[in-house]
């Protein structure tokens, strides 16, 4: 009996100690898969076009690394660098094709000198509006050329936002015919630049940190920006008088997302959709912000900082659209890739034109009437 008592008890002790260094082994193994989790997070680089903090467009792209972060439960942290903190804001395309940083946002007309078909991808002189431009994107084709286009830079490029119809711009002195575009230095990136050219005006592509100080200090004439929400915050008020619409060269200007080909491909599946789908939540939410916003600042201009608002003259839009076009015609026939693009882009218009015919533009027009 002494016997059994004896092996009954070594037998609990040995238990015991498996029980101890089993609940040891449990910590160790949380401990270790903790550490493993920590290890495993992916820590990016996002270069801007933009100033920082910037309503809009600064704030959107923090707004996405934070989305992305949120939706990744930390495993992907995006670091956001404001134009010029890491690199110039015009070497946001390089930066993210080299892999200095894994993404960028900006706009692709910035980097027509490298890729002219680019431009196409931002907004087109009275062509696709943000709805439109979007539905090209994503049932049209478009998509798969934008892909195409940058497969050579080591590139995955996706819409990220748009701020809609913009305004025509900042003057010092009132436009009344298309004489008065003669010899004008004009802040317009893209293909409204390519327009400017044609009808006797200088463009100038500037990032938005360097618009302010160029129009006061008279090294342009005008500038475009984007629109009430976002020229508001630039103080654009205080260097011209003049604020003109509509935004002929941008009715629907598509913010960019950039990302290292090697680096994407090499997040995990789960990761490839989280960022896809923050992206796609971040191009609806900036048309939404900026429709809200806009005629509230537009109404600050005007009523608090005595802003002039001004339509552009009936006939100088027409002569402006008749520039536009025979400008991306001739663009377009540049280069092979430029034409390919042109074509897809022109055949999208002219559907959704008709479409909207019969819809937008006639509900519109009716619940307009009186």
């Amino acid at each position: 009996m002494r016997k059994l008592m004896v092996m009954g008890k070594l037998a609990f002790a040995g238990l015991f100690a498996l029980l101890l260094v089993a609940c040891g082994g449990s910590e160790k193994a949380e401990d270790t898969a903790q550490a493993e989790q920590k290890a495993k997070t992916i820590h990016w680089k996002m270069v801007t076009t933009w100033p920082k903090n910037y309503p809009g467009l600064g704030t959107g792209a923090q707004a996405l690394a934070d989305n992305i972060k949120l939706m990744s439960n930390g495993r992907l942290d995006i670091k956001v660098y404001a134009a010029g903190e890491l690199v110039p804001a015009l070497e946001v395309f390089d930066a993210v094709s080299r892999g200095t940083a894994q993404m960028g946002h900006g706009a692709s007309y910035y980097w027509k000198g490298k890729v002219p078909a680019a431009q196409f991808f931002t907004t087109v002189p009275f062509g696709l509006t943000a709805q439109e431009f979007n539905s090209w994107v994503a049932y049209g084709g478009g998509q798969e050329l934008w892909d195409e286009l940058y497969a050579p830079f080591n590139l995955i490029p996706m819409a990220a936002g748009n701020p809609g119809v913009q305004m025509g711009g900042w003057f010092n002195k009132e436009i009344n015919s298309l004489a008065d575009f003669q010899g004008l230095k004009m802040r317009m990136p893209g293909l409204g630049g390519e327009v400017l050219k044609k009808v006797g005006a200088m463009p100038v592509n500037l990032p938005g940190g360097e618009v302010f100080t160029a129009l006061q200090t008279g090294t342009i004439d005008a500038t475009e920006w984007v629109g009430p929400y976002n020229d508001l915050a630039f103080g654009l008020y205080k260097a011209a008088k003049y604020y003109y619409f509509p935004g002929w060269h941008e009715p629907g200007s598509a913010v960019e997302a950039l990302f290292n080909k090697e680096a994407f491909e090499a997040l995990p599946a789960d990761l490839q959709a989280i960022v896809r789908t923050a992206v796609k939540q971040a191009n609806l939410d900036m048309i939404n912000e900026f429709t809200a916003r806009n005629n509230a600042a537009l109404q600050t201009l005007i009523n608090e900082h005595n802003v002039v608002l001004k339509a552009y003259p009936a006939d100088l839009l027409l002569a402006l659209k008749k520039a536009s076009y025979e400008t991306i015609e001739e663009v377009a026939a540049q280069d092979p890739q430029s034409q390919k693009v042109y074509e897809s882009f022109k055949t999208f218009l002219h559907s959704v034109s008709a479409w909207h015919d019969v819809s937008e533009r006639a509900f519109i027009n009716a619940r307009a009437a009186e």
